[in-house]
């Protein structure tokens, strides 16, 4: 697979995937407030930059709860990924019941106009993002 990284902290490493053309963003470690919102803003610019439509978003190795940014990740964020031309969201689970949570928690604060689908693993997501 031809990846370009685009941009990392502890917290999150997001490339893009030129093979697939998306994004895929891979969180990792702990997650709070501040990490979620800063890491979602910079995938938001990363897809504005390189005008792609779909994500393949990696919480597989997430180990908190960040149920905090929920409800500005399902009110604020995801309207701005839609708005910047966001059509498709494939969002693998972590395998952490309470990081399960707050992504569910923030799909239902979400109306945004963005196609998104919870996987439990990445094979599967990655088979669903390329059908669309």
């Amino acid at each position: 697979m031809a990846k370009r990284l685009l941009y990392e902290t502890d917290s999150i490493s997001i490339y893009y995937d030129y093979a697939e053309e998306w994004l895929h963003v891979d969180w990792h470690g702990p997650q709070d407030y501040d990490s979620v919102t800063t890491g979602a803003m910079q995938m938001l610019q990363c897809l504005k930059d390189e005008q792609c439509t779909k994500v393949l978003n990696d919480n597989t190795l997430v180990t908190t709860m960040w149920s905090d940014a929920s409800v500005w990740g399902g009110e604020v964020w995801l309207p701005l990924m839609a708005e910047a031309g966001c059509q498709y969201f494939a969002w693998v689970y972590s395998p952490n019941i309470y990081s399960r949570l707050s992504t569910d928690l923030t799909l239902q604060h979400s109306n945004a106009g963005v196609i998104v689908l919870t996987f439990d693993d990445i094979a599967t997501a990655g088979s669903w993002l390329r059908l669309m």
